[in-house]
Order: C-alpha cells, then sequence, then structure tokens
C-alpha cells in the first residue's frame, strides 16, 4: 500500500511518496541514513580542519570579554538592559561557559564553533527530509552547506559565533512551527515559540522568521489559523525592534556607521545575491536551464530562492560595504545549499549512467571549497591574528609599558587582548607616543 505525504517548505507544498517497506529494506534505509549523516559531519570537519590550530583574531577577545561581563547569572539583569549585547545573549552565554570549562584556550572556542556547524549542517539535511525532499538532493545540500567556502567567517572567527547560534534556533522553529500547524500539538507550538525567543536572543534577524511562519500557513492552507498563532511572535518583533530604535544614542551600531535604514539596501541585497550564487549556484542554474531541470525540481527551487532572499534581506541596511559580509550569509546559504541540491540532482539525473560522473563532480566541488579555506582564507585569518599576537608576544616579556605606534584596529581590540590573555592592566598600553628606548613599540600593518 502507498500513500502520500505532504511536506511545506516556505509556505510551497511538496508531495512526497512514501509507504510499507519489510524489515529488511527498513534497515538498508537506516543504515543509509546514518552513513549520509556521518559524511555531512566528515566534510563539516574537514573544511574547517586549519581553526585547530588557529590563534584568536581581533574581536574573539572582545567577544571573551562581553562572555566574562555578562555571562555569570548575577550579570543577567545587566546584559537585558544592553540594547545591542542583549541581542547576542545566547552566544556570550557560549562563550563564558566554554571559557569556564576550558580556559583561554584558542582551541576549545574553535571547536565549540566547528561542533555548532557539524550540528547544523546535519540539521539542514534532517529539516530537508522532514518538509519532503528527496534524499539525494537533500544529502547534496546539507553536504554542501559543511563544505562551502561563503559563510567562512561565521566558522572561523569565532566572533561571530552567533551567526551559528541563530540558524540553529531559527532551524528548531521551522520544525516545531509546522508540526504545530499540521497536528495542532501545543507543546510544538510552546517549543516554536522558545526557540523563536531564543533566536531573538541569538541575533536581530530572527525577525525574518515572522513572513517565514505566514508563508509556511499559506502553504498548509493554514492562513487563518496561522495567522492569529504568528500575532504574538510580530508583536514581540515589533517591542524587540522598538527597544533597538528607540536606545540609538548608545547603541554601538546605530551611531558607528554599521547600518542605517536608509542604506541603499536594494543594491547590497542584489550584489550579494550574486556573489553567493558565484560560481557552483550560477553553475546550478545553468544545468538545471539546459538539462530542463526545473520542472521537476521547482518547489526545491522555489523554496531555495525565498529561503535565500528573504533571510539575506535583514543584513543589506549595510552602510561600511556594498555587499553583505561572509559571516552574514550563513543563515541565507541553506537556500543556496538547496539549489545546488536540485542541481547535482538534475546532473545525476542527466548523467547517472557514468558512474563515475557524480563522484567525480561532487570530489571536485569539495576540493575547491576546502581547498580554498585551507589556503587563501587560512593565510588571511592567519594575517589578521598577526596584531594582537604581535602585541601578546611583547606583553609576554614582562615589560609594564607597551607604545603602540600603529595597529589595524580600534584601541578596544587591543585593550580586550591584554586583560582576556594576560590579565593584565589597559594602563600598560601607551598609545602614539614618542620612541622611548626604555619603552617596547609596537606597530602592526593592516592584514
Amino acid at each position: 500500500m502507498r500513500v502520500n505525504e505532504t511536506a511545506v517548505v516556505a509556505g510551497l507544498s511538496v508531495v512526497s511518496p512514501a509507504g510499507m517497506v519489510i524489515p529488511a529494506e527498513a534497515a538498508r534505509d537506516r543504515w543509509s541514513t546514518s552513513t549520509i549523516l556521518s559524511v555531512i559531519a566528515f566534510l563539516a570537519v574537514l573544511a574547517y580542519l586549519p581553526v585547530f590550530r588557529q590563534p584568536f583574531v581581533s574581536d574573539d577577545y572582545i567577544q571573551i570579554a562581553l562572555g566574562r561581563q555578562y555571562g555569570p547569572i548575577g550579570s543577567w539583569w545587566a546584559l537585558a538592559q544592553d540594547p545591542l549585547y542583549r541581542c547576542r545573549a545566547t552566544s556570550i552565554l557560549l562563550t563564558y561557559w566554554t571559557e569556564q570549562l576550558f580556559g583561554v584556550v584558542p582551541l576549545w572556542f574553535y571547536t565549540s564553533s566547528v561542533i555548532l556547524h557539524v550540528i547544523n549542517s546535519v540539521f539542514l539535511f534532517v529539516v530537508a527530509r522532514y518538509y519532503g525532499f528527496r534524499r539525494w538532493p537533500s544529502a547534496v545540500a546539507a553536504g554542501f552547506f559543511a563544505v562551502y567556502l561563503g559563510h567562512q567567517e561565521a566558522v572561523m572567527w569565532y566572533a561571530a559565533v552567533h551567526e551559528l547560534v541563530l540558524f540553529f534556533f531559527a532551524l528548531c522553529f521551522l520544525m516545531c512551527w509546522t508540526r504545530w500547524l499540521r497536528r495542532g500539538d501545543k507543546l510544538a507550538y510552546a517549543g516554536a515559540a522558545a526557540s523563536f525567543g531564543l533566536a531573538l536572543l541569538s541575533k536581530e534577524p530572527a525577525v525574518v522568521l515572522v513572513p517565514l511562519a505566514l508563508l509556511m500557513a499559506v502553504g498548509e492552507r493554514e492562513l487563518k489559523r496561522g495567522f492569529l498563532a504568528v500575532l504574538p511572535l510580530a508583536a514581540t518583533s515589533a517591542l524587540y525592534a522598538y527597544g533597538i530604535f528607540i536606545n540609538k544614542p548608545v547603541h554601538l551600531h546605530q551611531h558607528d556607521g554599521t547600518f542605517s535604514l536608509s542604506a541603499p539596501f536594494y543594491l547590497t541585497w542584489v550584489n550579494s545575491m550574486g556573489r553567493m550564487l558565484w560560481l557552483w549556484g550560477l553553475l546550478s542554474l545553468i544545468g538545471l536551464t539546459v538539462w530542463k531541470g526545473w520542472h521537476a525540481n521547482r518547489r526545491l527551487i522555489l523554496s531555495a530562492t525565498i529561503w535565500a532572499g528573504l533571510t539575506l534581506l535583514p543584513f543589506c541596511f549595510l552602510t561600511y560595504m556594498p555587499r553583505i559580509p561572509s559571516r552574514h550569509t550563513y543563515l541565507a546559504s541553506a537556500g543556496l545549499a538547496l539549489l545546488i541540491g536540485a542541481g547535482f540532482a538534475t546532473f545525476r539525473q542527466r548523467f547517472g549512467h557514468y558512474r563515475w560522473a557524480v563522484p567525480l563532480l561532487a570530489t571536485i566541488l569539495v576540493a575547491h571549497h576546502c581547498g580554498y579555506l585551507w589556503t587563501k582564507k587560512r593565510q588571511q585569518f592567519l594575517a589578521r591574528a598577526e596584531a594582537t599576537e604581535m602585541l601578546l608576544s611583547v606583553a609576554r616579556t614582562g615589560v609594564d609599558r607597551i607604545n603602540i605606534r600603529c595597529f589595524p584596529y580600534g584601541p578596544e581590540v587591543a585593550e580586550a587582548a591584554i586583560r582576556v590573555a594576560l590579565n593584565k592592566p589597559i594602563s600598560m598600553l601607551v598609545w602614539n607616543q614618542p620612541p622611548d628606548s626604555s619603552t617596547p613599540t609596537v606597530c602592526a600593518s593592516h592584514p
């Protein structure tokens, strides 16, 4: 007997066949899934092997200092009153407990980032399957997400760990919300509300989950019920945004030129979407067009496009550059990964009779991304760490004062590095004083 199960992603219905299987088939299916999950986890670690031997980079010291400042329970009220860092509360607590357990050792902080990335990559496969997408494109999507070089800052720069946490809670929200739409499970709605709240405490773009929830309600033909249920989430988002903008005078990112509502977000969005699609997204689009894979994968492609376009939008109000930094594409790149999954599925259908074709293409993809991360990106992050490493090496010689003549980052980075790594007072740092033979001088160039 065969039955149909309907799944929804971003409001788009997807029909996936399911049926009764004999025990041997079920065992083989479970083994296949476990193998896929193991390969995805392996790829997520493989791509970021260099970070296990990487020193802290600039703002990493500020992130650890924030963990010390706001992590203890007695400091949570102060954290709640900080209009910027209360929106990073989950990553600040993660940082605090990482230091409490392992000390100020870069290996363990980067290990926590890679573990989160592994969990997110595996979770993407689970979510794709839950929504009814076929095993092959779902596995390719998760595998691509695991090695994708475009969002590398989120994993290789510990100060961007909030991107990883946001992604996790966003997927938790989608799973719980969909379960509630389908079954009316009150516990699932509670899980969705909790995940939404934790996502808001991870980073501001979590507000995009509100329109995504409405789209999913449309796809499930539960618009009225979904609309009423999403109202508390929308109201929470409105209060959340009000709490940010009402504190503009003391909110760092609203007066340091980081972002503005008057920024040309549409140009930034187009530029960032184009950069994210290059190169493998473009190749997938070409393959889908040439080999007529649009019809067979239309729901997957539309879901991927909606997800990528919508989740990228909140990051587009930048004022300091015309494109979104790589770390901010982590959430949106799940949509790109689904598009790659559709492209690979089409390639497999067209060239699957050549047993070497699909493994060869997958090997080229993995080699391209891992090779780039291991070489160019590895060198870039080492260069970004040179300034603080130079400063700390001088401070470890036992001197009482250090004259800093040139430094590529703000004074707060140097001060945090001294306090976090060596527990030394920031008063030992002297800025831009005339050379003095009795005081060592640090002059670090911009990476």
